[in-house]
């Protein structure tokens, strides 16, 4: 009989040289299990994806009462689901007022697109920025704005009109001008090894596109529902955006996106074309109940409090370590810098071995990514962050 690792390697495509080829068996709040019992500790959320957690009960539940109603009916927006019009009330209770319509789609990429789409048919421009180093997902769309030339040119040539500046250079700000539909922007530059920028490049952004009818495009693909120590990176940041985009942490481990912006430009689709953005299974029943559940638990249970307590204690446990150049953090999003690459993938690969998961940068491959679940308990986190030590200690 073949086995599930040479069916995976046969028949699943895959997206490098060297998988990690972990064979999974089961998954229950911060550790997943494989085949042969082992367990590990997901300090990377399945790429801040699981922020509550693996299968959290909340959100399990949740699924299994939307599957005894009803699974895909309709193209998206034909019909009133309940598990659509809910989800869409509760985010849009929690951003300010003027982001009031919900796009539902599958992913961030999906996402990132619909918002360009938009901005590109309300302004009625082409131009649009985005930053040097920025990851905005694989699509056509999504990765003619990604800030890589080295990544990008083996798709080329991508979809005209896309051009980078650097993020958090205010001189760079002077790129934006009449002629520009929208700068897409990560609140904190997440594959760039988690970057930040201050109040005043926020601040000038904000009026340089105020002054040129400029939309702000914030890409919270990473960033959103608690991650940060803020519901949304934009306010861990300052800036008010025009359109935000969702997906990863929102669904609780299911597959969903959005984006999210004013009525008034949101009904730019609905006409010259008609259906001017369409999508089948966005906002999918099973998925809008789950990040319903997803996103009521992080508010109920209080969750985004214990992020910079959190925070804090793995940067304090870690800053003094041999080997560590420095450590950048916005909540539980932390980029851990060594020497080099070499050196990083040393140490996430003991890791690893020795039951904790880590990960790299695209941008930052130097640097190790460390965001956790928001609920992971202080046992569960001392236990990771000393396998962390040892595995830095064994490979410096």
């Amino acid at each position: 009989m073949i086995s599930q690792r040479n069916l995976f390697f046969n028949h699943i495509a895959q997206t490098s040289p060297e998988p990690l080829a972990l064979e999974i068996d089961s998954a229950l709040g911060v550790y997943l299990t494989d085949i042969h019992g082992k367990k590990y500790i997901d300090l990377i959320s399945g790429i801040s994806v699981s922020n509550i957690g693996h299968r959290h009960p909340n959100v399990v539940n949740a699924i299994r009462l939307q599957t005894d109603k009803y699974l895909h009916l309709m193209v998206y927006g034909e019909y009133i689901q309940s598990p659509q019009v809910l989800l869409a009330q509760k985010i849009t209770s929690l951003l300010p007022s003027h982001l009031s319509n919900v796009f539902f789609v599958n992913s961030g990429s999906e996402a990132n697109d619909g918002a360009l789409k938009l901005s590109r048919k309300f302004t009625g421009r082409s131009e649009i920025l985005s930053c040097l180093n920025a990851y905005h997902g694989s699509t056509f769309g999504a990765l003619s704005a990604m800030g890589s030339e080295d990544y990008k040119q083996w798709f080329a040539p991508l979809i005209p009109g896309f051009s980078n500046i650097t993020f958090g250079n205010i001189d760079d700000l002077q790129k934006i001008s009449v002629k520009t539909a929208a700068i897409l922007i990560e609140p904190i530059q997440g594959e760039a090894g988690v970057r930040t920028a201050n109040g005043v490049y926020w601040k000038a952004l904000q009026q340089k596109c105020k002054d040129t009818g400029t939309l702000i495009i914030a890409d919270e693909v990473q960033t959103g529902f608690g991650r940060t120590g803020k519901m949304f990176g934009f306010e861990y940041a300052g800036f008010t955006p025009d359109i935000v985009t969702f997906a990863k942490g929102m669904g609780g481990g299911m597959p969903i996106g959005a984006f999210v912006a004013s009525k008034e430009m949101m009904e730019s689709f609905t006409h010259h074309p008609i259906l001017g953005h369409i999508t089948t299974f966005g906002g999918h029943p099973v998925s809008c109940a789950a990040a319903l559940a997803c996103i009521e638990t992080i508010e109920n249970e209080n969750l985004i409090n214990r992020v910079p307590e959190i925070s804090s204690f793995i940067v304090n446990e870690l800053s003094d370590i041999n080997g560590v150049r420095e450590i950048r953090a916005a909540g539980l999003l932390i980029a851990i810098e060594f020497d080099s690459f070499e050196i990083n993938k040393k140490i996430i690969d003991t890791c690893i071995q020795n039951g904790v998961i880590a990960d790299w940068f695209l941008f930052c491959d130097n640097s190790m990514r460390i965001a956790p679940p928001i609920n992971i308990t202080n046992l569960e986190l001392q236990k990771a962050i000393e396998i962390i030590k040892k595995s830095i200690e064994k490979n410096i």
